[in-house]
């Protein structure tokens, strides 16, 4: 790794000797200097492009080869362009021009594309401009944008920001996620990139709401890529050790003004899914996002699906079969369909070995040492449906409806040194309907009316069973298995060889959220925006735990367990959960020179009611939460950003339900029917920085959050098995974080910083004791990489990793640094060779350090870039390594584990591009 950062250093200082400098100053016919202007140099000889854009002072810097000779183009939109050649000799060059009104008889024809251009919230990049021709899809040409970073779930990000909406020629691609289209949309297709930042699908609403933190990606095909089919299919074949490899990933695309057609199929067992699990959660949202976002009410209507143990990163085998497919439709200007359809099916094998040793002594929990086999099968739809109607600029209705399901299994074979052997069953098939209804309506110049609504309905029905060792000869004695306490408890059977036991639950949520918005234009500089808001949403909870005897009846157990106030606890739940909130709110947005100010408030009327077993428990209150945004424009592409606000937490029906429900073999949890909301404060100061004169991104970003009457857990151990039940903490919880990246182009060679640091401050209660636990981290990872159209190209990344855990009567340091190194490289216009290798540690302080190296590599063969076909040979997991380790801590216990990966893979593909 040191050798290759030296040849880095000597290539800089090689290139940076054979170039002198270019600078100056552009200004109008009058002698103001315009900002913005594209200042472009050819090399005559090679054709290679420098590029450079004024600054606020009009100033501009290009870098350019010696003892060359340039072509120079100046323009700026409405004025003359300016072209002139100039031979570089070994001195700097420092020359200033002066742009006039466009004639349009004389002007310039620009024959080169820019490679970044800004215009107001929008940045252009030229593709080609940034690919170097190993680039096979889109995510491969977004990695070499500057302030564009693929970040490690594969999302794409632009000033901190993840970019959720991605369309092709202006068409929505599968809207939900970006990962579909930057890991499927070919390279070779895409013309520009456009990212729209402060981004808003209503025109009408665009200069009366802050949309800062919504940023899209808008992808600009090639001519030629309409009106007809285009894309690629992947084979692959090889062998493993104990199985058979296979891959088939057809991509199809097909655009034209009028409609547009993509398919996306992949059936593999290499663990290179198109999507995995966390991506189609993602697309469960649809791209919706509630009308009470901004409310400051906050309610969790809990997620009762399966808790899959596994990464599919982290997997002994995956199998996945998917089929995608996505359609636009505009029968006429005035209307547009969409939407997409996506059914998946994996399974998943898994092996993990794992040990928690408990922080705190004295509460008596021995330590645990754990060894789980798991398979895990989902099968998973989306349906998706949306239609766009504007008859004209004043009027705008939209309509979407996504449905999903799924049937989701885990079987899991567990060792546990305290309890034994366990074997555990999960099932679910939950569904969900949401729909979608928004109406925008100008009535004239100084009023705009907004109607937004959701509607939520779900179905939730989780399964788990769990077969426990039991010796029944030893039940009473003082050495008896550790579930045999609970066992009692809970009025088990207890004189069989097994505990088998069965939860089953019933979860159905109904939700509307719903606001109507009325902005009153006072003058070009401020606005009024009155709302009427309402959700109402209804939750009903059943359950019932139970024993399952040798001779297969089920048996209800009585349970002699307490609750906090010495009530005998339920085995079953039968629960009702209505909640309400009306709202009015106002706010007031005003320009003052660099300053957008909006205060407001909001005043907010609660009704919560859960009704169980008989009685009826309610609280109605009435509550005002402020907010308020200020926007500092320091310039046009930096800006600083202040936000406050306060907001209600509400919980969901499954905290409320107060019978006992069996979560898991070691974890059992009844609610509290009297809890109330949180109450959050939240503070956030955000800063970007986007300068194309000196090549720097800059964004930084200060989040404070202080919680109070926070819901915490109270729990209780009984050897490894936690009861626990819930509360409103009267200590408040506190967080600070902060996080930054800092980017900067050098020629040909890029280096950038990212650093995270988070600060956390929570309550926790055990066995009736408090304890407060103080967490700090720190994240820092530094990055070269280089942009050589011409070379091999690298980039070497140093991961660096700080966690401090003070948790009372035990203080832990975890420190994780993982270098790494990606090569690639185009030869002879027909070989592509890549690799990427990363190393990491991981220690902690009172514990040994383990490493591991993760080594992977390609080759591929075209005749040339135009060549329909490619071969490739594809190396995983080269030094053929068995696990991964890692390390960390929860708020009882730290732990270490090992989880077992799948083994060398070598295969065979063939790409054929349409």
């Amino acid at each position: 790794m040191k050798r290759l950062l030296f040849i880095l250093i000597i290539l800089g200082v090689y290139f940076s000797d054979a170039q002198i400098q270019m600078k100056g100053v552009v200004t109008d016919s009058i002698g103001m200097p315009l900002e913005l202007a594209n200042v472009i140099a050819i090399n005559q000889s090679t054709q290679d492009l420098k590029f450079s854009v004024t600054n606020d002072k009009g100033d501009y810097k290009l870098i350019l080869n010696k003892n060359s000779n340039y072509k120079i183009q100046i323009s700026y939109i409405g004025l003359k362009s300016i072209e002139e050649f100039i031979e570089t000799k070994e001195e700097y060059i420092s020359k200033d021009y002066k742009l006039y009104p466009l004639n349009i008889l004389d002007a310039v024809e620009l024959t080169y594309e820019m490679p970044v251009t800004v215009k107001g919230d929008t940045i252009v990049y030229d593709a080609d401009s940034f690919k170097t021709g190993t680039e096979r899809k889109l995510e491969d040409v977004l990695e070499n944008l500057p302030g564009v970073e693929i970040n490690e779930d594969g999302q794409v990000e632009v000033e901190g920001n993840v970019v959720n909406k991605v369309m092709v020629n202006g068409k929505e691609f599968f809207e939900g996620d970006s990962k579909l289209a930057t890991k499927n949309i070919p390279s070779n297709a895409v013309d520009k990139i456009q990212v729209l930042r402060n981004y808003s699908e209503v025109g009408q609403l665009r200069g009366v709401r802050n949309n800062q933190d919504n940023v899209a990606l808008n992808i600009k095909l090639k001519e030629g890529k309409e009106n007809f089919w285009f894309g690629n299919v992947n084979l692959g074949a090889g062998s493993a050790p104990d199985d058979e490899l296979y891959l088939v990933q057809p991509k199809l695309f097909y655009y034209n003004p009028k409609y547009s057609i993509n398919f996306i199929g992949d059936l593999n067992n290499l663990g290179e899914p198109a999507l995995n699990r966390r991506d189609l959660r993602s697309f469960g949202s649809g791209g919706f996002r509630p009308p009470s976002r901004t409310s400051g009410t906050n309610l969790n209507l809990g997620n009762n699906s399966l808790g899959f143990l596994t990464n599919q990163n982290n997997a002994l085998k995956v199998e996945n079969k998917l089929g995608a497919a996505n359609f636009s439709y505009s029968p006429k200007q005035s209307l547009d369909f969409s939407g997409f359809a996506i059914i998946n099916s994996s399974k998943i094998l898994s092996k993990r070995i794992a040990s928690n040793i408990y922080t705190n002594p004295e509460l008596g929990i021995p330590d645990e040492d754990t060894e789980q086999n798991n398979v895990e099968r989902s099968v998973q739809g989306l349906v998706k449906l949306s239609t766009t109607y504007r008859p004209n600029f004043n009027n705008q209705l939209d309509y979407d409806i996504l449905g999903r399901f799924s049937k989701d299994t885990q079987d899991q074979n567990l060792f546990s040194s305290v309890l034994n052997s366990t074997n555990q069953y999960e099932e679910a098939t939950p569904f969900s309907i949401n729909q979608n209804f928004n109406y925008y309506y100008t009535l004239n110049e100084t009023n705009i009316f907004a109607l937004e609504a959701q509607h939520l309905i779900s179905d939730e029905d989780p399964f788990y069973n769990a077969i426990l060792f039991n010796n029944p000869d030893n039940n009473d004695d003082t050495d008896n298995d550790a579930f045999d306490n609970t066992a009692s408890e809970l009025g088990l059977n207890r004189s069989l060889n097994n505990y088998n036991l069965g939860q089953e639950r019933r979860i159905k949520s109904n939700q509307l959220d719903a606001k109507l918005d009325y902005y009153n234009i006072l003058n070009s500089k401020s606005n009024i925006n009155l709302t009427l808001g309402v959700i109402l949403s209804r939750q009903e909870f059943n359950s019932q735990f139970f024993q399952l005897l040798d001779n297969g009846n089920q048996f209800i157990p009585t349970s002699s367990s307490v609750d906090l106030n010495g009530n005998l606890l339920d085995t079953n739940n039968d629960a009702s959960y209505n909640f309400s909130d009306i709202y009015l709110g106002f706010h007031y947005r005003v320009k003052l020179g660099k300053f957008t100010i909006t205060p407001g408030f909001s005043l907010h009327a609660y009704g919560n009611k859960n009704k169980q077993f008989g009685e009826t428990y309610q609280d109605n209150f009435f509550r005002i939460l402020p907010d308020l945004e200020t926007r500092i424009q320091l310039k046009n592409n930096e800006s600083l950003t202040f936000s406050y606000y306060m907001s209600n937490n509400f919980t969901d029906v499954t905290n409320l339900a107060k019978g006992l429900v069996f979560n898991n073999y070691n974890s059992i949890q009844y609610g509290e029917p009297e809890l109330q909301n949180s109450l959050s404060h939240n503070l956030r100061l955000f800063y970007r920085s986007f300068n194309l004169f000196n090549y720097t991104n800059v964004f930084a970003g200060l989040n404070y959050s202080k919680n109070i009457d926070r819901i915490r857990g109270l729990n209780n151990f009984e050897n490894v098995i936690r009861t626990g039940t819930f509360f409103n903490s009267p200590f408040a919880d506190e967080s600070l974080s902060s996080f930054g990246r800092v980017e900067r182009t050098f020629g040909k060679i890029r280096a950038s910083l990212r650093a995270n640091f988070n600060y956390s401050k929570s309550n926790q209660f055990i066995q009736d004791t408090r304890a407060v636990n103080e967490s700090f981290s720190q994240n820092y990872t530094p990055e070269l990489r280089t942009n050589f159209k011409d070379l091999p190209n690298l980039r070497l990344r140093y991961g660096y990793s700080i966690t401090d855990n003070n948790q009372g009567n035990r203080k832990t340091k975890f420190i994780t640094s993982s270098p790494s190194l990606v090569f690639d490289a185009y030869m002879w216009k027909s070989v592509t060779f890549k690799t990427d290798f990363t190393y990491t540690r991981q220690s902690q302080d009172e514990g040994a350090t383990e490493s591991f190296r993760t080594w992977n590599a390609n080759l591929a063969y075209r005749k040339d870039r135009d060549s329909k076909w490619e071969y490739e040979i594809n190396a995983t997991n080269i030094l053929d390594i068995d696990s991964r380790v890692s390390n960390g801590s929860s708020t009882v216990s730290v732990f270490s584990s090992e989880t077992f990966i799948q083994p060398r893979f070598v295969t065979f593909r063939a790409r054929y591009t349409l």
